[in-house]
């Protein structure tokens, strides 16, 4: 394949690259904006979309008029070497930062990863109706939301794009998300179930959320939502066997090696593939979930006004 055939191919899907700011923060790494700066030039024929190195925290403090600051002269640092990052406005930094990006740009992302709705919403009531929406209530620029996959927000803001790891951390831990079922139709505009179907999912001893214990009328509706989407649950077996047996295609190790090498290991052998026994398959009716909400919502730009989560809880 020639490389400009490869790098059409490629290019049948928006990438947007994210600094990985938050969680070289939280793990306590640097990130150097030289080695970043780099890396954008080496790839930006692949990128739709790249973000500014945001500096999230010092000290552990919350973003402040100092990681403002530092936030914008990183801007500029990249914008001087030729770049047009996507800038990045935290909360907790002064609005101040906030007005200077709505004058000066056309796409900008909010950074709110961690935040609590109780908190988040009035700061984003202010930030939406004084500052990115016209006296209209219609955006003057666009808006990413970093780490914003809740519905209440993805519903009340008129956002340009939004992010978070939600979708993938969820099929991770064994569960799908499925929207509510209604007069025979499927509803985006309140809160979604949350179902766990891994057959290795702790709540299958416990709670109601898990699909072998919900009650017939609701699992009927799940499984009708898994079947919809073209998708079945699978079915596997357990057993106990020696540590030294050698995987088959369809089995995998169902838990950790044991510290004791006599002891035995709890196998899992899949009988038919499906959602409860594959994660990549949880990955894709997650991502469809996804799409089909970005379907339901109302299409940008779209009018933000003051009004509850009536449907949802936050």
């Amino acid at each position: 394949m020639g490389r400009d055939r490869e790098n059409a191919k490629r290019k049948e899907v928006d990438i947007f690259l994210d600094s990985g700011a938050f969680s070289a923060w939280t793990q306590g790494i640097e990130v150097d904006i030289q080695e970043y700066i780099k890396f954008i030039k080496e790839h930006k024929d692949l990128l739709t979309v790249y973000a500014n190195l945001d500096v999230i925290g010092l000290g552990g403090k919350l973003p402040n008029k100092l990681t403002a600051e530092m936030t914008l002269k990183n801007q500029k640092i990249m914008e001087e070497a030729g770049l047009n990052p996507l800038p990045c406005f935290h909360f907790g930094e002064p609005f101040e930062y906030l007005k200077y990006y709505v004058d000066n740009y056309d796409y900008m992302a909010f950074g709110v990863a961690g935040v609590k709705g109780s908190s988040l919403v009035p700061w984003l009531d202010t930030c939406f109706s004084d500052y990115v929406c016209d006296e209209k209530g219609y955006p003057k620029i666009k808006v990413h939301g970093f780490a914003v996959t809740s519905l209440p927000l993805m519903w009340r803001y008129p956002w340009y794009s939004v992010d978070s790891t939600s979708w993938v951390m969820t099929s991770r831990t064994g569960a799908i998300f499925v929207p509510r079922y209604k007069d025979g139709e499927w509803i985006y505009d309140e809160n979604s179930w949350k179902i766990a179907v891994s057959n290795r999912n702790p709540k299958t001893k416990g709670g109601g959320d898990h699909i072998s214990t919900l009650p017939p009328k609701k699992k009927q509706i799940v499984l009708e939502y898994i079947h919809a989407k073209g998708y079945t649950l699978g079915h596997s077996e357990f057993k106990e066997v020696s540590q030294s047996h050698e995987l088959k295609e369809n089995e995998k190790w169902a838990e950790k090696k044991p510290k004791d090498k006599s002891a035995t290991r709890l196998l899992e052998v899949i009988v038919e593939e499906g959602i409860s026994n594959k994660y990549q398959l949880r990955d894709e009716m997650n991502i469809i979930y996804f799409q089909d909400l970005e379907k339901a919502i109302p299409p940008y730009p779209r009018r933000f006004r003051m009004k509850g989560f009536r449907g949802f809880d936050l």
